[in-house]
């Protein structure tokens, strides 16, 4: 009696913030294709891949042991997998150019156990459950650097880059010297690791303080996930507190200032008319 054998394999890759790639396959050899090679000998799987046509979240997850080669603990930890692309095909092994794309998204939650993980599946649908709209209010509603703001961060003067002098608590850290800035002018900016265990990991700036030698203070909202340590290179880029002051004084940029400063306060509309108080007084 002749069997049927079936040469249907499941892969799918996956794609950090930072562009590292990693291809799996359920297959027992390595597939290649779209310049990926897709590793057998990852214990990694996919459940099967559910779509509705709703805009909640796809009911799908993937799950895999911590390896030293590929996912590991520390970069797990570290969040360096949180939002990463996914991609999932069926692929023809003997014909890997016979394949058809199952899904397309990004990791949600990930969660850990031991020496395994698992990990949420989110489709590109989910993005379309945020609230959009805009808000009316006296501060900017853009991002410092985005397509509203448009202020060129690379521009002379908006960044500078220090060594890691001491760390204390994982949040305050003094850095060697760091002139040219004035004291606060890196308060509500981004801190950027740019070697050491933590490089490619960023965090928002509470508190910057110039110190006399010419070195920084800085105190960050929340650690990296990953330790900086003494000797680590940091880029430090300016903070902005979204008033109509700073946009214009600190970035020159008040034709792009996305706020209504002139908007009045809550105050104005609980006040009593002028011409009511006048009514009381006669």
């Amino acid at each position: 009696m002749s069997g049927v054998t079936t040469t249907r394999a499941r892969a799918w890759a996956v794609k950090r913030g930072d562009g590292l790639v990693l291809g799996f396959t359920d297959h027992d050899a390595a597939l290649s294709f779209e310049g990926i090679r897709f590793r057998p000998e990852t214990g990694m799987s996919a459940a099967a891949v559910m779509q509705s046509a709703g805009l909640a979240v796809d009911n799908s997850e993937v799950a895999g042991m911590l390896t030293d080669d590929a996912i590991t603990e520390a970069d797990l930890a570290a969040g360096r997998w949180d939002g990463a692309e996914v991609r999932f095909w069926e692929v023809d092994w003997t014909a890997v150019d016979e394949r058809r794309l199952m899904f397309r998204g990004s990791l949600g939650e990930i969660t850990r156990k031991g020496a395994s993980f698992r990990a949420e599946l989110r489709g590109l649908a989910e993005a379309l459950n945020r609230p959009c709209g805009r808000v009316y209010h006296t501060r900017c509603s853009a991002l410092l650097g985005d397509g509203a703001c448009r202020v060129n961060l690379d521009a002379p003067g908006y960044r500078g880059e220090a060594v890691v002098a001491a760390v204390e608590e994982e949040t305050r850290i003094t850095l060697l010297a760091l002139p040219g800035h004035d004291a606060g002018w890196f308060e509500r900016g981004v801190l950027e690791a740019l070697d050491g265990a933590a490089k490619g990991l960023s965090g928002s700036i509470k508190r910057d303080v110039a110190r006399a030698d010419g070195g920084r203070e800085v105190e960050l909202w929340a650690g990296l996930r990953a330790g900086l340590a003494p000797g680590d290179r940091v880029r430090l880029t300016a903070g902005c507190d979204r008033r109509v002051e700073t946009c214009r004084l600190k970035f020159n940029n008040h034709l792009n200032f996305r706020g209504f400063p002139h908007l009045p306060s809550e105050d104005w509309l609980t006040a009593p008319s002028a011409a009511a108080t006048r009514g009381r007084r006669a």
